[in-house]
């Protein structure tokens, strides 16, 4: 037989309201307690398996939840300014008659700002066209955003941000 200990803790408390509502969350004076004694519980419920909907389905674009953009010429823009795991997807292409010309995503905290990913292109002697699509997630703190920069003439930078989960990684649906 286990020995029972009672628990005096009003993280582990608060902790509980938040988690399980229905155990004591919506009431006061419950009492937490311990016990030596190992006891298996196996939740056997659909909730237990977490969200019902596969995956690729939670990232789906919708009319509602994309939010479409599209850059050109010498153009850079905030995509993204607020807080969450964010999935970005889209096509870049350049077309250069002269000179060098890319298009990029970059990230920045206000202060600093660090660059994910660049497609740089250079022109010889004839026209030069090059695309790639892009399709990726990203996480933004509060005070993160993310930047696209199509830097020359002939660059655009084109498709739909979509949030899929909160800054916690709640899902949110499509």
């Amino acid at each position: 037989m286990g020995q029972e200990f009672f628990i005096n803790s009003e993280q582990l408390e608060d902790k509980i309201r938040q988690l399980l509502p229905s155990q004591g969350g919506a009431g006061a004076g419950f009492d937490l307690s311990a016990s030596t004694q190992i006891v298996p519980i196996v939740d056997l419920t659909e909730s237990a398996e977490g969200s019902n909907q596969r995956a690729d389905l939670q990232s789906a674009f919708s009319f509602k939840s994309c939010t479409p953009f599209d850059l050109n010429a010498v153009t850079n823009s905030t995509l993204i300014n607020s807080t969450g795991y964010w999935r970005v997807y889209g096509i870049g292409s350049l077309r250069i008659t002269t000179g060098d010309a890319s298009i990029s995503f970059s990230v920045t905290d206000g202060t600093t700002t660090k660059q994910l990913v660049e497609l740089l292109g250079h022109n010889s002697s004839t026209v030069n066209n090059q695309e790639v699509l892009f399709d990726f997630i990203i996480k933004l703190e509060a005070g993160d955003s993310l930047l696209g920069t199509a830097n020359y003439a002939g660059a655009t930078l084109a498709g739909n941000t979509r949030q899929i989960a909160d800054v916690d990684g709640n899902l949110v649906n499509p």
